[in-house]
């Protein structure tokens, strides 16, 4: 995982963990100090540039591939202070190096007949 998909996933996961209840004052407090210096860092870049955070807060899904660029350009993703907050959020989350809890990298490269997750259903012929 880079920098900045490091970045990336901890703000993904701090702002879903967020909106729970359930979630700690530590993961609260870890996440908004990741969001204040990512919000710093894009700020020096311009108002447009920290828009793309809180926009991609409440449209992850519309606005993620733009808060990636501006996090490679203004440096974030080689931020110490802003990977290691990124780092300790997802460790307290409990998803450090993994895409979703439960998911497994699984490497399929040349392989014929294989499914990858739950409850499929495969028919193969093979010549």
């Amino acid at each position: 995982m880079t920098g900045v998909e490091l970045v990336v996933a901890a703000l993904a996961a701090g702002a879903s963990a967020g909106l729970t209840d359930t979630a700690s004052s530590a993961v609260r407090d870890t996440y908004s100090g990741l969001r204040e210096a990512v919000r710093r860092r894009l700020s020096a870049r311009g108002e447009d540039s920290a828009h793309v955070l809180e926009a991609s807060e409440a449209e992850p899904e519309v606005w993620q591939g733009r808060l990636h660029d501006e996090l490679v350009e203004s440096g974030a993703a080689q931020d110490t202070e802003i990977l290691a907050a990124a780092l300790s959020l997802l460790r307290e989350l409990g998803t450090a190096g993994r895409q979703s809890p439960g998911a497994q990298r699984v490497d399929a490269r040349d392989a014929k007949g294989v499914q990858i997750g739950d409850h499929n259903t495969q028919n193969n012929t093979f010549n």
